[in-house]
């Protein structure tokens, strides 16, 4: 196994011994940055596995709003021209991000998505102007906007009531945020009970009712008591990202965790 550094997006690049012909692409959620240990451990799956700063690099925003889709679909074009399959794997914003690509991109063969959405949400921009957090050919993704009103502030605040009011609040705009999941090939969901950021279980069960109304089969793993970040086996616990409350126990994240890199042993590298 050997790595390469990438530059333009910044990012690593994992290439193992024996390739079995999959590529994936790892994003990164509120951090936006480099997750190379998830990337290395899908490369001992045989894979190549990429990750990439996604925001807060250079020439990029330092926040998550308005980010070209574009910037992932490059990643994945580079993937496809040398790999059978092309898999985006993504936590949180980077799930969101992931199920885009899935369902925007031609070369995406599948989707995990940690933590995941079913709609797009908002974004605030340098000035604080709230806007998409994705474009597409240079055009604003419709979104969900936020009420703020359901926000309780704290060192470490709980978004998820934030996130549970706000589809409340402004369900008109849903219909035009709602993503097309049923675009995505092949697709895992994964999600925690206890996750405090935003209600992901009720999230991942609207996308598979969603693929399941087109006649489309969703791999769907939650646990009770997981939060927002399951941890694969192997993986450190991180604290990077936000400052908030996720939920869950490290105990019950790694349970998820481990049940979720058996659903992508079965479908990676095979």
């Amino acid at each position: 196994m050997r790595n390469i550094e990438l530059q333009h997006p910044e990012g690593i690049r994992w290439e193992p011994d024996d390739a079995t012909g999959d590529g994936v692409l790892v994003l990164a959620g509120s951090s936006g940055r480099v997750d190379g240990q998830r990337a290395k451990l899908i490369c001992g799956l045989g894979c190549i596995a990429e990750s990439i700063r996604w925001f807060g690099g250079v020439g990029q925003h330092a926040r998550p709003w308005e980010i070209p889709l574009e910037t992932f679909f490059a990643r994945i074009d580079a993937l496809k021209r040398e790999c059978d399959r092309v898999w985006v794997v993504g936590a949180s914003f980077g799930a969101e991000a992931a199920l885009l690509c899935g369902a925007y991109s031609e070369g995406v063969d599948g989707v995990i998505a940690f933590a995941p959405t079913d709609v797009v949400w908002a974004g605030y921009d340098d000035t604080g102007l709230e806007t998409s957090h994705w474009t597409r050919d240079g055009e604003i993704l419709p979104y969900v906007p936020l009420d703020w009103s359901a926000h309780v502030e704290g060192t470490r605040p709980r978004y998820r009531p934030l996130y549970e009011a706000s589809r409340e609040t402004f369900d008109d705009r849903i219909p035009a945020a709602t993503i097309p999941v049923e675009q995505i090939r092949n697709l895992i969901l994964v999600a925690g009970g206890d996750d405090q950021v935003w209600p992901s279980v009720a999230q991942a069960e609207r996308i598979s009712a969603r693929r399941t109304a087109h006649g489309l089969a969703t791999v769907v793993l939650s646990d009770a008591e997981a939060g927002h970040r399951p941890v694969l086996p192997g993986e450190p616990v991180t604290s990077e990202g936000m400052a908030m409350t996720r939920g869950g126990t490290e105990s019950a994240d790694r349970r998820l965790g481990s049940r979720a890199w058996d659903a992508m042993a079965g479908f990676l590298g095979g």
